[in-house]
């Protein structure tokens, strides 16, 4: 009998959620898409300047492992100034290839085999499978709508077992929108400390936040030597291609995730390094014109899914909503699939991120206003439909 040519483990494993729907858009005329979590804008343009200099001043070698430490000062600096967060640029912080890397490098070097890794759901496809492919058990805490999808001590404290290593942070979340303020997040430190684990808080959104400033438990007293913080460049700064992101960590932990990076990967690009240079030092009023766009498009799109009577919590991070749609009896993903077949518009199945995640959809407000009214006017009359069936 031949060897099998594959991992078991990764077989194992479901491909992201989110794809499906898109390999059909792509191929569908008139087919609006609400779905990808990619910001619409261009990157700005002093950092694609500051990019384009790099390559014409001969910049294209590797940097450290780490990165370069212009970069790591600067998000020394930027972390300071934005969330009170104290970081040595050259002890305990590192560049990886978006925050995705950093991700699976925060599991593989803290994670031994059995671990346990709690992972609040609905939240990003990647906490799952990377803490599987680490060795890690995954459990899953499953968010409310009634608290607004935020984690709170009470749901964490049910969830700790002797064998639980890590808690993922994922706030300001992807897909739900929710966020966590000061209060909420005291609270889970409190039980943090007392039961001696760690966090990894995924801060990808951070600078998206709507009516309250972002705090990261990081910044709460005894948590930085328990946290590995992860931020990066796609979501503020519209650099989703560049492929940048970091890890903030004690140095006992970045140790070994900087020794993973290093056997895998090298470093991060080049070129998108030195644009994150002039990104976190120069771009607070780009990345503010952004966030009031979206918080527009927020407002707009709250408004009309409430007007069109679906149940939708109001979201005050990330560019997503969440609405309801449990009163038509069918899976998140039978609505998702007739929408697209019947209106042409994509959205993604909350199944997607999780169990907990049926009977609700996702919907990305990272598009025009223009694309928006389109797709929402398509969903009003889908909508409609299905009630006036039901009647």
């Amino acid at each position: 009998m031949s060897k099998r040519p594959v991992n078991q483990t990764i077989t194992g494993i479901a491909p992201s959620g989110i794809r499906k729907f898109f390999d059909i858009v792509a191929e569908m005329k008139d087919a609006i898409s609400l779905g990808v979590g990619e910001p619409d804008f261009d990157t700005p343009w002093r950092v694609r300047d500051e990019a384009i200099y790099s390559l014409e001043q001969g910049r294209t070698f590797y940097t450290s492992n780490s990165g370069l430490l212009e970069l790591k000062e600067a998000i020394s600096g930027y972390l300071d100034r934005k969330y009170d967060l104290h970081y040595d640029p050259k002890k305990e912080i590192m560049v990886t290839v978006g925050g995705s890397e950093a991700i699976d490098l925060a599991f593989r070097a803290m994670l031994d085999p059995g671990d346990e890794v709690l992972i609040p759901q609905p939240s990003y496809v990647s906490y799952v499978p990377c803490a599987v492919l680490a060795g890690g058990v995954p459990v899953t805490i499953d968010l409310k709508e009634e608290n607004e999808f935020r984690l709170t001590a009470q749901e964490l404290e049910e969830h700790i077992t002797d064998k639980t290593k890590i808690l993922v942070l994922p706030f300001p979340n992807n897909p739900t929108g929710a966020i966590m303020e000061m209060e909420d997040l005291v609270a889970i430190a409190d039980v943090i400390r007392r039961h001696d684990i760690y966090v990894m808080t995924d801060e990808i959104y951070s600078e998206l936040t709507y009516g309250t400033e972002h705090v990261s438990i990081a910044s709460l007293p005894g948590m930085k030597e328990r946290t590995v913080y992860i931020n990066g460049f796609s979501k503020a700064f519209a650099m989703t291609g560049w492929r940048l992101g970091y890890a903030c960590a004690p140095e006992e932990i970045l140790e070994q995730m900087l020794k993973i990076h290093q056997f895998a990967i090298m470093c991060a690009p080049t070129t998108s390094q030195y644009a994150g240079v002039e990104a976190v030092k120069h771009c607070d009023k780009e990345v503010a014109a952004m966030r009031e766009e979206y918080d527009g498009r927020r407002r707009y799109l709250l408004g009309r899914l409430r007007g069109m009577g679906l149940t939708c919590f109001e979201p005050f991070g990330a560019f997503y909503m969440f609405p309801s749609i449990k009163e038509f009896g069918m899976t998140s993903d039978e609505f998702a699939t007739r929408l697209l077949e019947s209106k042409k518009v994509a959205i993604v199945p909350g199944t997607a991120f999780g169990a907990c995640g049926e009977g609700f959809l996702r919907i990305s407000y990272a598009y025009s206003l223009e694309s928006l009214k389109t797709a929402l006017d398509r969903i009003e009359e889908f909508v409609t439909e299905l009630r006036e069936k039901k009647q």
